[in-house]
């Protein structure tokens, strides 16, 4: 009997109230046409920082001499993939010692819970260090996502695993949502937006289970 195909949605949804970095810019729509004010259709223009909600950082973004975003291979976003859950203290870095299960596709997503609410900023969220990128890059992994604004802490000017990630030429997504995901090993579809010279892009992401398309 063929195995039921679930899909799980990690993107949160983009408002007026999604958090973003302070100072960098919130995402607004405004209608330009609507239905009601004589209009035969409904039209609207966004604005907002390309780091909104569930989103792809490019190379370009954290190294000058990196790529941008319509640079980047496609297949790098679409693929198999592992979630997996850590529990640290708030603001900690997850390090090699706190995985604690065999890495088993080469597309990560940890789940630390540490960011709860896509519309209430903390900047004690959990992120990654440079020793578990040299780690995972080590085994084969090609991108690692995480459901925090940024693989690096709030307040780093260094941006050390933005670094290590360069180095390893890793591709990276913010911002996912993953408390109703179970660990374990999915189908990742994330592709960024293909924006010309842009420095990350928003991604509709979702994870697929029993969808035997995935080989790598």
């Amino acid at each position: 009997m063929p195995q039921k195909v679930e899909y799980f949605d990690i993107s949160p949804v983009l408002s007026a109230g999604s958090a973003v970095f302070p100072g960098d810019t919130a995402f607004t729509r405004t209608p330009s046409e609507i239905f009601g004010s004589g209009s035969y259709l409904q039209v609207s223009k966004i604005e907002s920082t390309v780091h909104i909600g569930a989103h792809a950082d490019a190379p370009i973004h954290y190294h000058a001499e990196g790529q941008t975003i319509d640079e980047r291979p496609v297949d790098l976003y679409f693929g198999k993939c592992q979630v997996i859950s850590v529990k640290l203290g708030r603001g900690e870095r997850i390090r090699p010692e706190h995985v604690r299960v065999k890495i088993e596709a080469p597309r990560v997503l940890f789940k630390t819970r540490s960011f709860p609410n896509p519309d209430r900023w903390n900047g004690d969220f959990n992120s990654l260090s440079p020793e578990l990128i040299q780690d995972l890059a080590s085994q084969g992994v090609k991108l690692v996502g995480i459901d925090t604004p940024s693989v690096d802490p709030a307040d780093s000017k260094a941006l050390e695993s933005h670094q290590a990630i360069f180095k390893n030429d890793l591709a990276v997504l913010e911002g996912i949502v993953l408390e109703k995901v179970a660990d374990g090993v999915y189908g990742l579809m994330a592709l960024p937006l293909n924006i010309r010279d842009g420095d990350a892009a928003p991604v509709r992401a979702v994870l697929v289970r029993g969808n035997r398309l995935w080989n790598d």
